[in-house]
């Protein structure tokens, strides 16, 4: 080809815009009576949505919106994107504003939805952001509405999907079992019938991501990153179930594809939380330490709560897990103040119980005093668990002290008080805030006092709540040879990651 023509060809393919690819998020059959374009747009949030993305979801629901202002639904998923049910968030005045763009009122709203189903998906979004008192009620409300409308589309996907997702929401961040398993049966029965369907994996493993479960989870974990591998939030969603189950190689991996691809730019968060406490549990402390410092790095100077809290669960995971009791890392912290209730005292525990360690009784007394603050303040609605949490880590700190102190008895009896008050406590997914589990820590109490049944049982006990965790492994594995279990104790050993038994066996 002359050079002449050869340049022109590769001119004239440079100024056709090359076809966008859209993201890989899965596939649902969501019909309404949008014009394609507002269609193609919509079908895009609601896949966002289904896995959680819920900027990238706005987004594209505005674009519906600018396409078509008319299209009542474009607003009802925008709106949508404001309610974080699993997190027990919900913008209910954003929400609001978004809908009050649609039309000023209810009713006037109502009146540009053109068929019956999107009226019935509107009337129940109108439910969740009403005037129909709290938040606990107005989700029940919304609840019964999405059950109605399940139940006159019994073979609509989406109905029945965000049916599941409204039965999670009733928990207001806590686990309720019963709840959790309905939604989970509704979700199961979706991905049979539509394997490729986000919602329905993912849904599916907010269900059963606890360590009772977990198992039932598995398939919808091995599934859901291949089904939307464009969105992090179902690489990472995949690690609820491998976490719960102990699947430390996996909890890694996927975090760190939903971490993103520049890891010298990652910050705390949620991803890399999970990511720095599956290497953890791998052994892989230097690994653990050097993401932990690179994150903090990048918190920048004004980092959000989340942000905060994600560094201080990273923080005290560290210490407790590597068992640094003393060096540079103890004050490396963020300087931020602004994290949870739950960060704070697990990092406030974590310091003091390294003080412990190494015999420093003033700052053990001093974290303990800062722990006991961050019990005497007063919680949200709605935040049993993360004030029982906060408790419990108060009495094991004093329990620990009290053992560092020969008071032996004194230390049972509490850090039994502090396991039963655990015990009690909704299961949490992902790491534990209750950073040193307290079973764990009762076990290595029983194991120094020479009663090494006990402590076995004890053991047996936190990896039930706690699968596969290294340090109640290891703790199993010596209290187990030492009472004379020795069926048990190679079991355990067999469990260890490489390089991580006792002496480096």
């Amino acid at each position: 080809m002359p050079r002449v023509l050869h340049l022109l060809v590769l001119a004239l393919a440079a100024a056709i815009p090359a076809q966008a690819q859209e993201p890989r998020l899965g596939t649902i059959d969501f019909p309404t009576s949008a014009a394609p374009a507002a269609q193609a747009a919509f079908v895009r949030g609601v896949l966002y949505l289904h896995s959680f993305e819920y900027a990238s979801a706005a987004a594209a629901f505005q674009e519906a919106q600018r396409l078509e202002p008319g299209f009542a639904l474009a607003y009802w998923g925008e709106a949508m994107t404001l309610n974080h049910p699993v997190w027990n968030e919900q913008n209910r005045a954003g929400a609001q504003a978004v809908l009050g763009r649609l039309a000023p009122t209810p009713e006037a709203r109502q009146a540009r939805a053109t068929t019956d189903r999107e009226r019935r998906f509107l009337a129940a979004v109108e439910q969740l952001y009403g005037d129909s008192g709290s938040k606990p009620r107005r989700d029940t409300l919304y609840a019964r509405s999405m059950e109605a409308l399940a139940a006159a589309y019994p073979h609509d996907a989406e109905t029945q999907a965000f049916y599941a997702l409204a039965l999670l929401g009733l928990s207001q961040g806590n686990r309720v079992v019963p709840t959790y398993m309905r939604a989970g049966a509704i979700s199961l029965a979706l991905m049979q019938q539509y394997p490729d369907h986000p919602g329905a994996a993912h849904y599916t493993i907010h269900s059963f991501d606890d360590p009772d479960h977990a198992i039932i989870g598995l398939p919808a974990a091995r599934a859901y990153s291949q089904i939307a591998p464009a969105a992090p939030h179902a690489q990472h969603m995949t690690t609820h179930i491998f976490l719960a189950l102990g699947m430390w190689n996996e909890v890694v991996s996927q975090n760190v594809i939903a971490a993103g691809p520049n890891p010298a730019a990652w910050r705390p968060g949620h991803y890399t939380e999970w990511l720095h406490y599956g290497l953890l549990q791998l052994g892989r402390f230097a690994d653990a330490d050097s993401l932990y410092r690179r994150t903090l790095g990048n918190i920048g100077t004004t980092p959000s709560a989340g942000r905060t809290s994600s560094a201080l669960m990273m923080h005290a995971a560290q210490v407790i897990n590597a068992e640094e009791w003393s060096g540079p890392l103890i004050a490396l912290r963020p300087a931020s103040v602004n994290g949870s209730r739950g960060a704070r005292a697990a990092d406030a525990f974590a310091i003091g119980y390294a003080a412990l360690q190494r015999g420093d009784q003033a700052a053990a007394a001093a974290e303990g005093a800062r722990l006991r603050a961050i019990v005497a303040e007063t919680g949200a609605p709605g935040d049993e668990t993360q004030s029982g949490t906060v408790h419990a880590l108060d009495i094991a700190l004093a329990a620990a002290s009290a053992f560092h102190d020969g008071q032996v008895e004194t230390a049972l009896r509490l850090i039994r008080e502090a396991a039963a008050s655990e015990d009690a406590l909704a299961v949490e997914f992902g790491p534990p805030t209750v950073v040193k589990p307290t079973n764990e820590l009762l076990g290595e109490m029983l194991l120094a006092m020479g009663r090494p049944a006990e402590a076995q049982e004890a053991f047996t006990q936190a990896l039930a709540q706690y699968p596969q965790r290294l340090l109640s492994l290891r703790g199993l594995a010596t209290a187990a040879r030492a009472a004379g279990d020795v069926e048990v104790a190679v079991r355990a050993e067999g469990q260890l990651p490489p390089g991580t038994r006792q002496g480096g066996e």
